[in-house]
């Protein structure tokens, strides 16, 4: 049979690697549809994985670039399906990844002219993409499928290849032979290793060596560079924060690291930022700049593959254009050993008492419903080695940056700086499908599930025999019927109440719906239902869901709670929160806890001062 354009195009997509695409179809894409299943049928295709929607399709391949660092593959029709990617896509810009989309159009002929799923595509993904570009010839498919995945590696983002329906089906032309105007491209994938020249490694250690405090901020983008990050750490003894998308690329079980910064962190590490005198920023973009060091406080240096990342959040002495391995490798030889550990020593001693506090507020028991900490805090200690975890946007996120500990060998992940919400469930699907082996928590809200994440236990059904052995997945449902992170955010920095309409979310039996479909599943109704739960979850060798009915009224207090914080809550609840009640008394049992705990801090540490 003649090749055509899709036959090619499937063929090269294995040229780099890869072994799944995740996909909806439709007649925009139908010729390369077919070209799938021709390469199915003859064992020789790549896997392809089919959710229930174009946008998960994207977000698992946003997902999957993440947990195995490949470039993540999504296929959708022309405008409808072409559009619900952009969700996903935009997840992969904003958080760095590597993803190839292919969408299809209507064919060349009809560019233009306003029939029916006809737009300009190109337009569309313009700002999400690296790059973009359509296929409008045979011979010129080769060329541009390769610069989308080089670009998507090298620029961090996604790239997206617009195939139109008649050129899917057209023949694809002998590459091999030199042509007039014919670009023969490459598949080989570019080399990510980047090292600054040897006069910035050795200002960057003058600098570094110069510290007493030292601190490394640590985020995704160090990934791969742990041993590094850990000798370089030893060496000049330095204390670390993770960013959220962080947690994995240090385990937990370091001392000296003080876990996250900013309101889904820690007491510790607020503290490394108001004290340290060197901050070394590794492949992070953390955003929130409030809670890094003083202007002037701090001498800085950056390490990062986004240059435009370079210098943006705080006023850094250097910036290195580099992967964090490679650099820290070259750095490494020039840093100095010190002999006093006392700043590290102290973050890991303030780690100790912050466990404690993460405890005790895990252990308070609230009316309106089981307390989530006390979930995520069961969870964490019953988590399997190799486990994956993912989290959603919302009040999950805040569960777990406080409560998971990712140990050594642990991945987890969420949508970081698009946060957005139904996210969890296709990264979860997305990392048992990389790692069929491994155990997947997946950790959502009630809201966010409903969004999608319903919908996808219908996808595992589909897939889970694919999962080998030990098909064990946990999708934990915070079940309080309500948006509760919004309704936070309203009184914490809008001072206004809760509003009912747009927040309630309508109560629904969602471990009733995972039995529906064959599925395991355990309703917690009280604190004392959780550890039964989970240990029945991880026992089981398949899916299960835990409908864990929630408190709604559980604040999530960061570690530092400003004056605005404060003042916009009080200002909310006396305009009349319909939660008033609720959130008072929660509110007042949550801050008891943080006060004994603090004070138990103080009179171990001799503080005649407030430890905040």
């Amino acid at each position: 049979m003649t090749a055509t354009v899709s036959d090619f195009v499937i063929d090269r997509l294995q040229e780099w690697g890869v072994g799944r695409v995740f996909g909806y179809p439709g007649d925009g894409i139908g010729d390369l549809d077919g070209a799938l299943g021709r390469a199915e049928r003859a064992g020789t295709g790549v896997s392809y994985v089919r959710p229930t929607h174009e946008e998960v399709s994207s977000l698992m391949a946003t997902a999957h670039a993440k947990f195995t660092g490949e470039v993540g593959v999504c296929i959708a029709t022309s405008s409808p399906g072409g559009f619900h990617l952009l969700n996903g896509l935009y997840d992969a810009k904003m958080d760095n990844q590597p993803v190839v989309a292919i969408v299809g159009q209507q064919p060349t002929t009809s560019l233009g002219t306003f029939v029916q799923q006809e737009s300009n595509l190109e337009r569309a993904f313009a700002d999400v993409a690296v790059y973009v570009h359509t296929v409008v010839a045979p011979a010129q498919a080769q060329a541009v499928i390769d610069t989308a995945f080089r670009t998507a590696r090298l620029r961090l983002g996604p790239a997206v290849v617009i195939l139109p329906h008649d050129v899917q089906a057209m023949k694809m032309p002998d590459m091999a032979s030199p042509r007039p105007s014919v670009a023969r491209s490459s598949a080989v994938a570019p080399s990510m290793s980047i090292t600054p020249p040897p006069e910035e490694i050795a200002r960057a250690a003058e600098i570094i060596n110069s510290g007493a405090k030292v601190t490394f901020l640590v985020g995704h983008g160090a990934a791969g560079a742990t041993a590094e990050i850990l000798e370089a750490a030893s060496l000049v003894g330095a204390g670390i924060i993770t960013a959220l998308r962080g947690k994995q690329v240090v385990p937990s079980d370091v001392p000296h690291h003080t876990q996250q910064l900013g309101l889904l962190g820690s007491l510790p590490s607020v503290k490394q930022m108001k004290d340290c005198d060197t901050l070394v920023l590794l492949g992070t973009n953390f955003p929130y700049s409030e809670y890094l060091p003083r202007s002037g406080q701090a001498r800085a240096v950056q390490i990062d593959l986004k240059p435009e990342h370079l210098g943006l959040r705080y006023p850094t002495e250097l910036d290195l254009w580099g992967d964090v391995r490679s650099t820290l490798a070259a750095l490494i030889p020039h840093l100095d050993r010190t002999d006093d550990l006392s700043w590290q020593n102290t973050a890991a001693d303030n780690m100790v008492e912050w466990e404690a506090e993460m405890t005790a507020q895990a252990m308070v028991t609230y009316e309106d419903g089981v307390n989530p900490r006390r979930v995520f805090h069961e969870l964490n200690k019953r988590l399997p080695a190799q486990a994956i975890v993912t989290a959603d946007a919302g009040s999950t996120a805040d569960w777990y940056g406080h409560h998971i500990r990712l140990r050594d060998g642990m991945t987890g992940d969420l949508s970081g700086r698009l946060a957005t919400m139904l996210g969890a469930m296709p990264y979860a699907t997305a990392a048992k499908f990389a790692f069929p082996e491994r155990t997947v928590v997946c950790t959502i809200g009630d809201g966010a599930f409903q969004m999608l994440g319903m919908n996808e236990l219908i996808t595992i059904k589909k897939y889970l025999e694919s999962w080998g052995d030990d098909p064990r997945f946990i999708v934990i449902v915070l079940h309080n019927d309500d948006l509760t992170q919004v309704s936070w955010e309203m009184r914490t920095q809008d001072a206004n109440p809760l509003w009912s309409t747009a927040q309630d979310v309508e109560s629904v039996d969602y471990a009733g719906w995972a039995e529906l479909l064959g599925f395991a599943a355990w309703r917690v109704r009280s604190d004392d239902d959780v550890e039964p739960a989970l240990d029945a979850a991880f026992a089981t060798r398949g899916v299960t869901l835990i409908d864990a009915y929630t408190s709604k009224n559980t604040p999530p207090l960061p570690p530092h709670i400003s004056a605005e914080f404060a003042k916009n809550t009080g200002i909310a609840l006396l305009k009349g929160d319909p939660a008033e009640p609720g959130v008072l008394t929660a509110s007042a049992q949550a801050l008891l806890v943080e006060g004994v705990e603090r004070a138990k801090q103080k009179l171990h540490l001799g503080q005649d001062e407030d430890p905040d």
